[in-house]
């Protein structure tokens, strides 16, 4: 029996070392491996449904199915981040954890390694896996205890919605802080632009200038009316009677009444210097355009500002947890047949190549 391995030892000596890893894997595997227990989770963001007012920046307000997916990305890279890995030592103490528990080659082999060694051994005990169909982020962690494999699980999804909620209000904060700094000063413009304008109707005694140069306007038109009637009838006398009879003079009186009149109306409307109506129509429609922008201008504020508070609202991720940490009752890790499998097909392809090189070597030389 002895000759007969120690033969073929010596002719194949590739099979021999593939036979003997194959035997060690397996034994580690089967034998030597210890346990590990997996705490499954499953989770989904959400968002609450704001109703959003009917006025005009309704639309500004809006999601879809792309959004979340990205949020989903979001908590599963801080879910695998060394803050995360960090808030989970002082919490779980993890270091201990895995440094004193498991076998040689799966376990933390020293509890004081730096933070860059203790991530790579985490991504290793950590899976976050995205499931784009479903909309969902499957979580898996692995550990020596059940208790310690569930409590992993249930910190990670509590940090996890913690986090996207700081991060979601904290741009929205700060732009509900910024507006409202906006609107105490605009307030102040518009308060400002309205006092200004009652000055000015007070100054001059017109509650609308733009209103009494119009009406001025109909009163001359109205004015030039009755001179071009008075003078067709002026026309009319001359043709038939004395330039000194009394109905003649009289229509001659009216008529230089009527130019007075418009004269004095129009001086009223407009003059080189001076306060007059159209200058201070002009000044005032300034104020009022003014104070008109001032009003859009802080009407337009209040509406962001409210805008932005319900997107602060929508900006609440909660954690739906569609299957709670499960507090597991018996190990799946290692997967021993799979991983001994695995092994001895690689390793019997690989011993299997080098035959036929060794095969090919030797026909080349015969």
């Amino acid at each position: 029996m002895y000759a007969s391995v120690n033969r073929f030892v010596k002719a194949f000596p590739h099979w021999a070392v593939a036979i003997i890893a194959i035997a060690l894997v397996s034994f580690y595997w089967f034998v030597w491996a210890e346990e590990r227990y997996v705490s499954r989770a499953t989770v989904v963001l959400e968002s609450p449904q704001v109703a959003t007012p009917d006025i005009s920046f309704a639309s500004l307000l809006g999601g879809g199915g792309s959004g979340n997916t990205h949020d989903l990305l979001l908590l599963r890279e801080h879910l695998l981040s060394v803050d995360m890995l960090r808030l989970l030592d002082e919490q779980l103490g993890i270091r201990q954890h895995y440094s004193e528990h498991g076998d040689f080659f799966a376990r933390l082999r020293d509890p004081n390694v730096p933070i860059e060694d203790l991530h790579k051994y985490y991504l290793r005990r950590v899976e976050v896996e995205l499931d784009e169909y479903a909309g969902v982020l499957n979580i898996h962690v692995q550990g020596y205890t059940p208790e310690f494999a569930r409590d992993m699980a249930a910190l990670l999804l509590d940090a996890g919605e913690n986090h996207m909620n700081e991060m979601g209000h904290r741009l929205a904060d700060e732009q509900v802080r910024f507006l409202e700094q906006q609107m105490v000063r605009l307030e102040e413009r518009f308060e400002e632009t309205r006092a200004q304008l009652l000055e000015f109707q007070n100054e001059y005694g017109l509650v609308s200038p733009t209103a009494t140069v119009e009406s001025i306007n109909q009163v001359v038109a109205t004015l030039e009316g009755d001179l071009a009637r008075l003078q067709a009838q002026r026309n009319a006398l001359a043709s038939f009677q004395s330039s000194q009879s009394a109905e003649l003079r009289q229509v001659e009186r009216s008529i230089e009444a009527l130019r007075d009149q418009i004269v004095e109306q129009r001086d009223r409307l407009a003059q080189a210097t001076g306060n007059s109506l159209n200058r201070v129509s002009a000044e005032y429609e300034t104020l009022e355009l003014q104070a008109q922008f001032a009003q859009e201008t802080y009407s337009s504020a209040l509406a962001a500002l409210e805008n932005t508070r319900l997107e602060a609202a929508r900006q609440l991720k909660q954690v739906s947890v569609l299957q709670s940490p499960l507090l597991p009752e018996y190990p799946t890790e290692p997967n021993r047949l799979y991983n001994s499998s695995v092994f001895a097909i690689i390793t019997i392809f690989l011993a299997f190549i080098l035959s036929m090189i060794i095969m090919i070597v030797k026909d080349h030389r015969d």
